[in-house]
């Protein structure tokens, strides 16, 4: 049952406990196992993925010839999805490419007194690797939201993996579309840690790449936090999470559906509602036990709920604003009669839902704003994938003679101060070479 407190204190202590539910996820697959999987694909590449794979259900018919998806199941793909599918795609795809175009960094240099010149350079990495997370399930909004900002940044390779569905090892084909309206074409069917080991240190099939981006279950958190540095990622990543901020106006029926639209889509996601009324409570604890009586996947949505699913009563909404800060949560609603100024309060979120039409849906699929969120508390630092996740800047700098030797005496100050020697002399030698220049 969806649990209602009313104590401040108490709903810190749970709000920590469920912000914590990731890391003892964690504790409960043994890291070594992860490591020595990575470590496996490292050194026999092909033929770790194929001995590996043959553990799973899809790893029977998997084999060299047919990792790589084909042009012609490519093509397929497009005959096999309806075109309101089709429509639904191109709308989001339309959306997140008109969102992050926005945020392009430009590169840019600025010219100041005695010939100096100051600028930064922004260029795509080389490589990019998407991780769709795949199998009974398909994500096709996932690869967009993934797919684009990397396309967008002028990746010059982008490669997708997904693990495949069923003993035939096929890939949805919506996720197929998806990927080729996002401009990737080159897919490999590969999942879990095996497919994060092949991206971070390549095979004799797949390359390997600078960045992955793109979220999976937990061995594959796990895996992405054992290869980091080595290659680059976008965040290791949690369970889903959502907060929803309610008033007394709020309706408890559709509040009900928005926590179970949480629930459902993991067993170990959050659903939370603070709210200043009691009644709206009681309304919305009754609304989520009778939704989930017909629920098409009510045993994992019920668990979810019973274990993270939580209502907290607080007296004012500035009450509810701290708690929110405090768990940082990927999404948050703000179903409140002025979300705007409850937004002024508001610190730390992945994506923030204003108002009573804004359900979190409309963000998970084509809104615009990307999809990818920090988790687990990592909202306090992180934000939202990006277009600039897939770029690094270089920084420009040019000193002429005159400019160089008006700062050589701060510059030999300070480097007297930090015993940088070499560093002291890398300037007095190019100000005495100057100064026998202007003799001669």
């Amino acid at each position: 049952m969806l649990r209602i407190i009313t104590q401040l204190a108490e709903a810190k202590t749970e709000l920590g406990r469920i912000g914590e539910r990731a890391r003892d996820e964690q504790i409960k697959i043994p890291e070594a196992a992860v490591r020595n999987i990575l470590e496996t694909v490292k050194r026999q590449g092909n033929k770790a993925l194929l001995d590996y794979a043959k553990k799973f259900d899809w790893g029977q018919t998997l084999s060299l010839g047919n990792m790589r998806v084909s042009g012609s199941e490519l093509d397929a793909a497009y005959q096999q999805i309806s075109k309101e599918l089709l429509d639904a795609i191109q709308l989001a795809k339309t959306n997140i490419e008109a969102f992050h175009k926005q945020h392009l960094p430009q590169s840019w240099v600025q010219f100041e007194e005695d010939n100096v010149v100051l600028g930064k350079r922004y260029t795509p990495v080389d490589r990019a690797g998407i991780y769709v997370p795949g199998g009974i399930k398909s994500y096709p909004s996932t690869v967009l939201t993934n797919a684009i900002p990397a396309k967008i940044a002028r990746v010059p390779q982008i490669v997708m993996v997904t693990p495949p569905g069923g003993v035939d090892s096929k890939i949805n084909p919506a996720v197929l579309v998806a990927a080729q309206e996002a401009g990737i074409e080159e897919i490999y069917r590969i999942g879990g840690a095996l497919a994060i080991a092949a991206l971070t240190y390549g095979t004799e099939t797949i390359p390997k790449v600078d960045v992955i981006a793109g979220k999976g279950d937990i061995e594959v958190a796990i895996a992405k936090k054992l290869v980091y540095p080595t290659v680059g990622i976008d965040s290791v990543g949690g369970p889903p999470e959502i907060i929803i901020v309610a008033d007394d106006q709020a309706n408890p029926q559709v509040l009900a559906i928005d926590l179970l639209a949480q629930a459902e889509q993991d067993p170990m996601g959050a659903a939370i509602l603070l709210t200043t009324s009691m009644s709206l409570a009681k309304k919305v604890q009754y609304e989520v036990e009778k939704q989930l009586e017909n629920h098409p996947s009510r045993i994992p949505t019920e668990k979810a709920i019973a274990h993270y699913g939580l209502v907290v009563v607080v007296e004012y909404l500035e009450e509810a604003a701290e708690l929110s800060n405090l768990f940082a949560p990927q999404k948050l609603q703000l179903e409140v009669a002025e979300p705007w100024e409850l937004l002024e309060q508001i610190r730390h979120a992945g994506a923030i839902f204003l108002g009573n039409s804004t359900p979190k849906a409309v963000g998970d699929y084509l809104a615009g704003p990307n999809s990818n969120l920090p988790t687990s508390g990592s909202a306090r630092y992180a934000s939202a994938l990006g277009v600039e996740y897939f770029i690094k800047h270089s920084s420009l700098i040019e000193y002429s003679s005159t400019a160089l030797k008006k700062v050589s005496s701060a510059i030999e100050i300070l480097a007297l101060a930090e015993g940088s020697h070499s560093l002291l002399h890398s300037v007095r030698a190019r100000s005495q070479r100057q100064d026998k220049q202007i003799d001669k």
